[in-house]
């Protein structure tokens, strides 16, 4: 399984539009090779060098196993998390100091987990446990200007 994006390459540079200091909208991703027993898909941006710890920018669950592509600033058809910022969207890059990486972390699981609209991380996570048939992820970088 992959995850891509045409707006910036593995460990690169995460482009301004896609960032809180831009038009704050998730960037454009490809999704490859997903295994065909797969029910469904979850996505989790996190910040992995925020101070206070890992912090999660967007979580969305119950995405189609079969969707290869999502357009920049979409709101894909699944059911989005609570992120860090506290809101069920996606929240860009906004670091307050230094070079951050940012993961967006793709998970193939062997059923639909049925969760409500703003289940947080740990809920999800706890609720993926011995669900996940594969993952990928990929990593992009953003520093303030």
């Amino acid at each position: 399984m992959e995850i891509t994006s045409p707006a910036f390459v593995e460990g690169g540079v995460i482009p301004q539009e896609f960032t809180g200091d831009g038009k704050n909208v998730s960037p454009p991703l490809s999704i490859m090779g997903v295994p065909e027993e797969a029910k469904s898909l979850v996505l989790i941006m996190d910040d992995v060098d925020a101070p206070t710890g890992v912090f999660t920018h967007w979580l969305v669950f119950d995405l189609y196993p079969g969707i290869t592509r999502l357009g920049p600033g979409c709101s894909p058809e699944g059911t989005q998390g609570k992120n860090s910022f506290g809101k069920e969207d996606y929240g860009g890059p906004n670091p307050d100091a230094g070079r951050h990486r940012y993961y967006f972390r793709l998970y193939a699981i062997d059923s639909l987990l049925k969760l409500p609209s703003g289940t947080d991380r740990e809920n999800l996570e706890v609720a993926m446990r011995g669900r996940v048939l594969d993952s990928c992820k990929l990593m992009g970088t953003y520093a303030k200007t």
